[in-house]
């Protein structure tokens, strides 16, 4: 029997019983709305107005994108804080813990303070039955009222217009790259998808785009909305110099950068998004270009083509690719680096992705499958993804397993010095696969 959400007796009900925690509430919250996602800001906004959040009181850099958003906020976050500017940032899903969505000078909030924030949004919403994300989004802000950073960095959890963040109006909003996703809810197209992403700018306010190849449609936007645009490779332009690079807009320009500290051959267009829309802010938080220089060669994060050493000569590669576009980059990438004599590819998907697309570029470079269940809500299982596989025009022998534990232990136990394993696919994927391959990974770094 399906209990209704108005009978749902939340943490913040059960005082008696004793403090409630964080995981007590996150297993509530999945089952206070009906659905996943329902997108629209009306049920946000009034909430967040109940509670005297808005009009935000800090500095709101908000960051859209297809690919791209957990990297650019990496980098506007470390550059801030390197300035000594007190730095809040808002990022999901999470990897490892949910502790990891919320964070103020790079700490993680902690369990005491969420679900304090929650039992505020609890109290404030009265009958109104808000999605996961959305409670999230809320305490995310509540906690950033308290602490009164100087500047947030928001991410926008999917789309932009009707995204539970853009309740906040942005002082710049940042759209990285544009590609195919989440169609059921963004459209089928580019040109769709761009107008959805352009909904975070903001009349007479500046907004940034780091795709090389910006829909026209976003351009369009951004123009009916009055907000003023700057598109890489007209508004601001980069240039690869090997080691370093060179950044310039308009009379400004900056040379001899280091390469973000990041990998992948993308993270040039990222950071150069990143650098404009701290170029746009100067005249209020000034920025030195030490600092720049200092916070792009010292940025991490997590689980975006990170490389470790699991043994004697065997490399790992996790990247949280799970659409067209951001496989293509990882492919790519993995070209730069030295060829393996062998790469195993550990797959890991959610039922509603592109797996042909992405199955399609992983092909390339992949030697031998491990094709894993995803055990979440709407995780695609090995049976689906072999289905996908053998639509492969090059088809590398494929391995399939029960839960994604079971095929990183099977890719490293058939590992030789010499070799990689790739592993790829979803949040859930790389977070699963971090937790067994990197001793400290619970830690909220």
């Amino acid at each position: 029997m399906t209990t209704s959400p108005d009978t749902l007796e939340s943490p913040a009900d059960r005082s008696a019983a004793g403090p409630r925690s964080l995981a007590d509430w996150l297993a509530w919250q999945e089952a206070l709305h009906p659905k996943d996602i329902e997108l629209g800001l009306e049920r946000c906004r009034a909430v967040a107005e109940r509670m005297g959040l808005l009009p935000v009181r800090y500095t709101a850099l908000l960051v859209a994108g297809t690919n791209g958003k957990g990297s650019t906020v990496a980098m506007l976050d470390g550059i801030y804080r390197r300035a000594g500017y007190r730095v809040a940032a808002y990022t999901s899903p999470h990897l490892l813990r949910y502790n990891e969505r919320i964070r103020v000078d790079g700490e993680c909030a902690d369990d005491a303070h969420i679900c304090a924030a929650f039992g505020r949004v609890e109290q404030a919403r009265q009958d109104t039955p808000l999605t996961f994300f959305e409670f999230g989004t809320l305490a995310a802000l509540a906690i950033f009222e308290a602490a009164q950073p100087d500047i947030a960095v928001l991410e926008v959890g999917m789309g932009g217009r009707l995204d539970a963040v853009n309740i906040v109006d942005a002082d710049v909003a940042l759209i990285a790259t544009l590609d195919i996703d989440h169609v059921e809810f963004l459209g089928r197209t580019r040109a769709a998808i761009a107008r959805e992403k352009a909904g975070i700018m903001r009349a007479g306010r500046p907004a940034v785009c780091s795709d090389p190849d910006a829909p026209s449609s976003l351009i369009e936007r951004a123009n009916s909305l009055g907000a003023e645009l700057s598109l890489l490779g007209q508004g601001f332009h980069f240039a690869d110099k090997g080691e370093h690079w060179t950044w310039w807009s308009g009379t400004t320009i900056l040379e001899s950068l280091p390469r973000p500290a990041l990998a992948g051959e993308y993270q040039l267009r990222n950071a150069s998004g990143v650098l404009k829309a701290v170029d746009l802010l100067q005249h209020q938080h000034p920025v030195s270009v030490a600092a720049m220089a200092e916070a792009l060669c010292t940025v991490v994060l997590r689980g975006r083509f990170q490389r470790v050493e699991v043994a004697a000569g065997i490399e790992l590669v996790i990247d949280v690719a799970h659409n067209a576009q951001a496989v293509d980059a990882l492919v790519a990438s993995l070209r730069t680096l030295p060829p393996a004599s062998r790469t195993q590819v550990l797959l890991g998907m959610l039922s509603t992705k592109d797996r042909l697309s992405a199955m399609t570029a992983l092909a390339e470079i992949a030697d031998h499958w491990h094709l894993a269940t995803v055990q979440a809500a709407k995780g695609a299982s090995a049976a689906e993804l072999e289905a996908t596989w053998q639509q492969l025009a090059r088809r590398a022998p494929a391995d399939c397993h029960a839960s994604v534990d079971a095929a990183y232990r099977a890719a490293l136990a058939a590992a030789q010095p010499g070799e990689r394993i790739v592993a790829v696919g979803s949040f859930i994927t790389v977070g699963e696969v971090l937790r067994l391959a990197v001793p400290d990974a619970a830690d909220c770094a």
